[in-house]
């Protein structure tokens, strides 16, 4: 690897005071620069997209341990385990698994002919190019998964990355802007922070992709920005991805579950289960399940080093505040506190798990995507009533359904419409790297992850080649028209 040039980009978030048009054309030049280095390199060899996803794996590796402090200081805490599993291990799978995959990804892919075209020596074929640069919007909650799997496709369609990371993850922020001068050119992978003005002046980019990776209400705005240069657009988003514990369902299994997904990272995950469906019957056992498992897996959570804090002061508040409304509107909250820990007397930003029982559409713990340690457990009679339930709000990123008829969940699948699934458990369908990761209308547009991904952010430019023969002419297509014209026309209209 040849010794990258010092990186300046690093220095744009730090400008105090920038005002709006000075970001506008730092940024502007750091694009021309990566796209006129594109346009150089072509064709870009897989020996070079290779070399790129190593130094991305090698740098996220070696640097773990700082990452994983960093990540844990903006988050006042997050779990050191937690953070190496899924920010450091699965950030390097996804770039290994590229590594493994793209020259298989990248083949021209054969297509037939249209009769008698083939027979007479005409060929037809896709292949795959790089867009040129990709911009990156990555989120908070997870600041180094949600930018290195991205980079994953990016790098191995061959293409160059701009990334904007999140203002509410300063020091994992800092830390990027570090680290990349020593295993990238600028030209290849360039960083930048700050608030909403640099976001705004980001998105507003001439890229060739974007991927944002976020708020339902915030990528409205992103596609609105991106619009102006019909730059083609990828949108993360979320919403409220159900679990519905059929009857056919282990009950001690599937609360078990539903608690581990709700539970890590304290929920603050786009596909964390939002709301819990049970028979009505089963509604006091399931309460039960849940506190039970929340209670073995985090038998203390204030001093506990594996469970990880709210992310800050505002998003903390915002979840005080739906438990508050939800009890005034004459919910029963369960606070699963195991130890009996006093939170009112902290300052560390941790929430127990909070279940929501018979909760009504007024409150906004089922108006808005919680994003934190709240499970509302909704009641229902029939599958079908279940599937209704569903199906009458905003079709959400994930879909969780436990039970062993197979009949009921085929219907659920057939039924009900979502980005993605998993059955008999939560959250691991995002992990399998050759299954499509996106979303469906307010929950995301667009998916990327393993081959899909690669495809995402590549162009798919279709190639025909012509016989030597002058085929217009013998299929009465080339002036003047008469009797093989007309033979043409009506073998095709036959």
């Amino acid at each position: 690897m040849a010794p990258p040039r010092h990186c300046t980009h690093c220095q744009i978030a730090r400008y105090p005071g920038a005002d709006e048009e000075r970001i506008v054309a730092d940024l502007r030049a750091m694009l021309d620069t990566q796209r006129t280095a594109f346009m150089a390199e072509l064709p870009v060899a897989i020996s070079v997209r290779k070399d790129r996803l190593r130094r991305a794996a090698v740098m996220v590796g070696e640097n773990a341990v700082r990452l994983c402090d960093a990540l844990s200081e903006d988050f006042g805490h997050r779990s050191l385990r937690q953070s190496m599993i899924t920010d450091i291990a699965a950030s390097v799978a996804s770039l290994k698994h590229a590594i493994k995959q793209v020259d298989r990804w990248a083949r021209r892919e054969k297509k037939p002919v249209m009769f008698p075209l083939g027979l007479l020596g005409a060929r037809a074929w896709v292949e795959y190019q790089p867009k040129g640069v990709v911009g990156i919007i990555s989120p908070w909650n997870f600041p180094v998964n949600l930018v290195m799997s991205p980079l994953a496709g990016v790098f191995a369609a061959g293409n160059r990355a701009m990334v904007k990371t999140s203002e509410f993850t300063p020091a994992t922020a800092a830390l990027f802007e570090e680290l990349v001068p020593a295993y990238f050119d600028a030209t290849e992978l360039a960083f930048v922070s700050g608030g909403p003005e640099m976001g705004q002046a980001f998105a507003a980019l001439p890229f060739d992709h974007l991927l944002f990776t976020g708020a339902t209400g915030i990528g409205r705005h992103i596609l609105h920005a991106a619009a102006d240069n019909l730059t083609p657009v990828t949108l993360e988003l979320g919403g409220k991805s159900p679990a519905i514990l059929a009857r056919s369902a282990d009950l001690a299994q599937a609360t078990e579950r539903v608690a581990m997904g709700k539970m890590l990272n304290a929920g603050q995950i786009c596909i964390a289960p939002d709301y819990l469906m049970v028979p009505a019957e089963q509604e006091a056992a399931a309460v039960e399940g849940l506190t039970r498992a929340a209670s073995a897996m985090y038998p203390t959570l204030l001093a506990n080093p594996d469970y990880t804090a709210i992310i800050n002061d505002r998003h903390f508040e915002r979840l005080t505040a739906a438990l508050d409304d939800a009890r005034a509107k004459g919910a029963e909250v369960i606070a699963v506190n195991p130890a009996g820990e006093d939170f009112g007397r902290s300052n560390a930003r941790k929430l127990p798990l909070h279940i929501v029982r018979n909760p009504t559409d007024d409150m906004v713990v089922m108006q808005e995507e919680i994003f934190g340690p709240i499970l509302p457990v909704r009641k229902y009679d029939t599958i079908d009533g279940a599937i209704v339930e569903v199906n009458r709000r905003d079709r959400p990123l994930a879909l969780y359904y436990f039970g062993s008829d197979e009949a009921e969940r085929r219907r659920v699948l057939d039924r009900t419409i979502s980005g993605g699934v998993s059955l008999d458990d939560t959250i691991f369908h995002v992990s399998m790297e050759e299954l499509p990761f996106g979303g469906i209308g307010p929950s995301g547009m667009g998916a990327y992850h393993g081959e899909t991904g690669f495809r995402t952010f590549s162009h798919a430019k279709s190639v025909f080649k012509q016989s030597r023969l002058n085929v217009a002419k013998l299929g009465g297509l080339m002036p003047p028209y008469g009797k093989r014209t007309d033979a043409a026309i009506k073998r095709q209209l036959g």
